[in-house]
């Protein structure tokens, strides 16, 4: 038997066992075929960027850990590890580029001098493999962001080149979701806060504020550019104050009419993200979703389909708000394969989404609705030991790419194959 009929047969018979629960799995997998998300382009080589050679990491309360051989070098290897990367992830997606990864040529400008110029061949090559593009400001790995301030700086002229550098993003952005006929997500994150500490948390913060009303005094169609900004716990150096905390951007975004994005690595660890998207939906529209996984702290390990991820797809689709939440990427390992990390990260996020999709939602709240709390308790449980393994080897047979886990070796072979030829 061939493993296509394997998988179609072993489908068939999973779809009859979730009908016997009020499921209908076709639903599921074309919702699913649906969904999309953003990847992340600095997995691909350790948010370098293409500002300098051999650029790396550093400053900005984020580290990259590792040296595993095969990194992306320029521009071209980047692409065509993304284009390895999408061809073994089931759906349509995204990319999320951000602004250190300009074709820049041998005159790189400053942040505050970049353009739609430097961002056309990303346009070009997104166009040819039918993606859609998300942006974000880099607002870190650079002198002017040394001192741990930037758009909340005490010096002005630092201030205005930030200011200048996330006006200049926005207009990217609005330029590639011009150009590709989809809303680019912009999004904005900076690394401003102290390590100690500070007596004067309220001048960074009304500074922050004051910087932030002259970048969005700049409007752009929504059909064009979606504004989020994402807050944070702490960083490596702004332990004990971080300025763009979640309240601040929180009151910021309700404000301003802007999207808050939520990443499930900027919160205390015993703090529910998936808790907050009900709570935001009440206010905003929509919401963005930075997917990533902290052990201990904000790590930025590659995600995999644990608790936390679970019971954030579950709160999206419980909520009906698959249209609502823009699901994206982040996080940066260079121990492993970076092209199986972007993989793994984006096919465990896929079935997160899955296994929410696969709910019987109806009556589950019919349950709770009549406080049948034991029916309720126990229909979860018996959900998770349900046959949705097989509803997402379909899915895949249906999208074109491996399923189970053929894809392992075909990655392998591909970065041993990348780092012999990259040294």
């Amino acid at each position: 038997m061939s493993n296509q009929k394997r998988i179609e047969e072993a489908y068939e018979q999973a779809r009859e066992r979730y009908a016997e629960i009020g499921v209908d799995t076709d639903r599921a997998v074309d919702e699913l075929s649906s969904a999309s998300i953003s990847l992340h382009c600095w997995q691909g080589d350790d948010v370098g960027g293409f500002e300098k050679p051999d650029a790396s990491l550093s400053g900005g309360g984020i580290q990259v850990t590792g040296n595993y051989p095969g990194k992306a070098r320029n521009i071209s290897e980047l692409r065509h590890d993304l284009k390895k990367a999408f061809s073994l992830i089931p759906g349509r997606h995204r990319l999320n580029l951000h602004a250190i990864y300009g074709q820049f040529g041998q005159k790189v400008p400053e942040r505050d001098q970049i353009g739609p110029e430097h961002f056309s061949g990303w346009v070009e090559w997104a166009k040819t493999h039918g993606l859609k593009l998300d942006f974000n400001a880099t607002l870190f790995s650079h002198p002017k962001a040394d001192e741990g301030y930037t758009l909340s700086s005490r010096d002005t002229g630092i201030r205005k080149f930030w200011i200048e550098h996330v006006k200049r993003a926005r207009e990217i952005s609005a330029y590639m979701g011009k150009e590709l006929g989809s809303p680019c997500i912009h999004n904005l994150w900076i690394p401003d806060g102290e390590k100690d500490v500070p007596v004067d948390r309220f001048s960074p913060r009304e500074r922050l504020l004051e910087s932030l009303d002259d970048i969005y005094s700049v409007k752009y169609p929504h059909t064009q550019v979606k504004d989020a900004v994402e807050s944070k716990l702490f960083g490596i150096g702004s332990e004990s104050f971080v300025v763009g905390s979640h309240e601040f951007y929180m009151g910021y975004a309700m404000k301003s009419g802007i999207m808050v994005c939520l990443d499930l690595g900027h919160f205390h660890p015993t703090e529910s993200v998936a808790d907050k998207i009900s709570a935001v939906l009440q206010f905003s529209d929509e919401v963005l979703l930075h997917v990533s996984r902290g052990v201990r702290w904000d790590s930025d390990h590659v995600v995999i389909l644990n608790d936390e991820v679970t019971a954030v797809m579950q709160e999206i689709v419980r909520c009906g708000a698959l249209g609502c939440v823009h699901i994206a990427l982040d996080y940066f390992d260079a121990t492993l394969n970076r092209v199986g990390a972007w993989v793994t990260g984006a096919r465990a996020a896929m079935k997160g989404l899955l296994l929410a999709l696969l709910e019987p939602n109806i009556k589950l709240r019919e349950y709770e609705d009549a406080g049948l709390n034991f029916e309720r308790l126990a229909m979860l449980e018996e959900l998770k030991t349900m046959p949705a393994g097989d509803i997402w080897n379909y899915f895949c047979l249906k999208s074109g790419v491996p399923a189970g886990m053929d894809w392992i070796e075909e990655v392998s072979a591909y970065g041993q194959e990348a780092a012999s030829q990259r040294g």
